[in-house]
């Protein structure tokens, strides 16, 4: 029944037969041919060729979503059969934001690589809404991030805690008086917010200050109006980015106040332009966390990289 439905999907999949055809390497009157010699077969119309682009007819959407459901099927095998042989062969692709891809993820590939070196790796990165719709899709295996909103549609286990601290310029006339409030650069590489003695510094000092900030959806802002919101004030934006080593670097060219992740800092070279103060760890501290889809197929090399990271 589903037979030449490789052909059809691709015609699905580029919205045009002459698009399909130069994907699969063969004529547009052979690929029509064919999509004809089904249709008559099945009994039914797949495509409606009367609109461009081309669309599904109603027995197409459900031939397609047959087809996706084989295709499923298929890859599930697919996956199952490389765990045999010892991962000498396989895949695996994992997702990050920007952070997390540039700083993260590198160094834990590389581990990997080195112990499963035929083992194919692919390197995905997208907002949080982006990866999560990856993983629910399939299109990666693993994500490393801080936990999604639909959290019971997803399994996790915890990396490391991951602390936000407020970074300030160093030539702000705000930082005299504060220095008891001072985080060195040390205890955040060494990983010790966690322990450190030092008080968290008092936030509504600095309700006057310009912030530079990360765009509403960012996990980092929600945080930051959070924090200020706790010492009674909406932080003013100077600044509006999107991503977080942005926010950094714009904060040390003094144009702002910005509310920094210890990962980045831990993994960037000392910056003696900027003053790092502790916060309140109800908001600030978060888990980075490994997460994959619940229920999905767990492949060996999934296995094995959640053994080797955590």
């Amino acid at each position: 029944m589903f037979e030449n439905m490789d052909y059809i999907y691709e015609v699905f999949k580029a919205g045009s037969f002459s698009k399909a055809a130069k994907n699969l390497y063969i004529s547009q009157p052979s690929l029509s041919a064919t999509v004809k010699r089904v249709e008559e077969k099945e009994g039914y119309a797949i495509f409606d060729r009367s609109v461009k682009p081309l669309k599904l007819t109603e027995f197409g959407e459900k031939y397609i979503e047959s087809v996706l459901s084989i295709k499923a099927i298929e890859k599930s095998f697919e996956s199952f059969k490389a765990d045999y042989g010892e991962l000498k062969t396989g895949s695996l692709k994992l997702g990050g934001t920007n952070l997390v891809s540039s700083i993260v993820l590198p160094k834990m590939i590389e581990g990997f690589k080195h112990k499963f070196p035929n083992v194919s790796t692919e390197l995905f990165e997208g907002t949080s809404p982006d990866l999560e719709a990856m993983l629910s899709d399939g299109t990666v295996d693993m994500v490393i991030d801080y936990s999604f909103p639909n959290h019971e549609s997803f399994e996790s286990r915890t990396i490391e805690d991951e602390y936000l601290v407020l970074a300030v310029p160093k030539s702000y006339e705000i930082n005299k008086g504060l220095e008891k409030y001072l985080l060195d650069t040390k205890t955040i590489k060494d990983g010790g917010i966690s322990t450190s003695t030092v008080e968290t510094v008092p936030l509504e000092k600095f309700r006057d200050l310009s912030f530079v900030l990360l765009k509403k959806k960012n996990d980092t802002y929600q945080r930051a109006v959070k924090i200020c919101a706790e010492a009674g004030f909406t932080p003013k934006a100077s600044f509006v980015g999107a991503q977080q080593m942005t926010a950094y670097h714009v904060c040390a060219s003094g144009m702002g106040a910005a509310f920094v992740s210890s990962i980045l800092i831990k993994h960037f070279p000392d910056n003696p332009d900027l003053c790092y103060y502790r916060l309140d760890p109800k908001y600030s501290r978060r888990p980075l966390c490994l997460i994959w889809k619940k229920e999905r197929y767990m492949t060996k090399a999934m296995r094995e990289f959640e053994n080797l990271i955590i």
